[in-house]
């Protein structure tokens, strides 16, 4: 039955939705963001590994420009001195055009607006109020403007906003005392790194990771370190901290830093309202210490596309429970790296360095500990 759509954030989880429904099915829908743009400058790097990219070939992302994205092969695990411990090799999940792909999240952003933005994104739309009406959702919006749909879809974030309006049970984001920092590094990294792989060191309270976006020789440098509190303006103190144990690692920061502070969703939760599905982060929000932060968006828009499509009943619990399980697998492999990537101790670092030597040359683990998650 052809049913109309109203999707809430156009974000990596939107967009993907929005997509899916465009290309291959005859539903209305419109995309609402509460921006006056989306952002497309540079932007941070994201890891899509094979489960991803599976989705996204189907509305032919492997037709993208080669030189806008990025095949590395491997994960190298280094100490914060920049000493190698042991490899992970990516290739082994990968299968004919779904290969493990890093790149710039506006790239992606932009590939993913082309085929709806002129018709069916709307800026500057902010949920003034919402109520039901015939058995559908009357949305209105703060600009006197309305809409009145099937289904609602909040892709909003982990701050959702769409959450308030539609769900008496507050699930709150935590603050995980830990913060992210970023820069993009356009030249050489005059660290002994593999700069076409995945590079991962771990220091004392903090990792840094390092990988390709593209082919003109860009990196993405990603730094978590712990903190108890979140002070924008105490940045280049904070990444001292990590300087401090490594000082070739000045040259990679001293570009331009980004900031943000990391949060995780305590619980996860059902949609109170049989009309109303969460997506991406909305519906669960990770630590990115998984690199699945991205990949779960696209996911989860690509499980409620196929459900809405073949208009399965009982469709919001078989909805909750497929993505429930998978969140709840991603959160529990975040949860354990976020653990050992942060030993402080000179010991359980030595255990944890043995132990990593060990592992990622026994593919029975592998396929349980990632295989489970980059499932193809």
């Amino acid at each position: 039955m052809k049913k109309k759509i109203a999707i809430i954030g156009a974000g990596i989880a939107g967009l993907t939705l929005a997509n899916f429904i465009k290309r291959n099915s005859d539903h209305e829908f419109m995309l609402y963001e509460k921006n006056e743009s989306l952002s497309l400058d540079e932007g941070y790097g994201i890891q899509l590994s094979t489960n991803s990219i599976k989705i996204l070939n189907q509305i032919e992302f492997n037709k993208i420009n080669d030189k806008k994205i990025f095949h590395p092969k491997a994960v190298d695990f280094y100490n914060i001195q920049n000493k190698k411990i042991c490899d992970l090799d990516l290739t082994q999940f990968n299968k004919g055009q779904s290969k493990y792909t890093t790149l710039q999240r506006s790239t992606l952003i932009e590939f993913l607006k082309d085929e709806v933005y002129t018709q069916h994104l709307r800026f500057g739309k902010k949920i003034k109020e919402v109520s039901e009406l015939k058995g559908k959702v009357l949305i209105k919006f703060d600009d006197n403007t309305n809409d009145l749909v099937d289904i609602v879809v909040g892709a909003d974030g982990i701050f959702s906003n769409t959450r308030s309006f539609f769900e008496k049970k507050k699930n709150e984001p935590k603050f995980k005392k830990a913060v992210a920092v970023r820069t993009i590094l356009k030249s050489k990294s005059d660290l002994t790194i593999d700069e076409e792989n995945i590079s991962l060191m771990m220091g004392k309270n903090c990792h840094v990771v390092i990988y390709p976006i593209n082919k003109n020789k860009e990196l993405n440098v990603v730094c978590i370190i712990r903190e108890k509190k979140y002070d924008p303006d105490n940045i280049k103190l904070l990444v001292g901290k990590v300087i401090a144990q490594n000082s070739d690692l000045e040259k990679v920061f001293k570009g331009d830093l980004k900031s943000w502070p990391l949060y995780f969703t305590p619980q996860i939760l059902p949609s109170t309202n049989n009309k109303v599905f969460y997506i991406g982060d909305a519906f669960n929000g990770f630590l990115p210490t998984l690199a699945q932060g991205a990949g779960q968006s696209i996911e989860s828009a690509y499980e409620l596309f196929n459900l809405i499509q073949d208009d399965k009943a009982e469709i919001q619990n078989i909805y909750f429970q497929e993505r429930s399980r998978r969140a709840k697998l991603v959160k529990r492999r975040s949860n354990i790296n976020f653990f050992a990537f942060h030993f402080s101790s000179l010991i359980m670092q030595t255990l944890r360095n043995f132990f990593m030597k060990f592992l990622v040359k026994r593919k029975k683990f592998i396929s349980s500990y990632l295989g489970t998650v980059y499932k193809n």
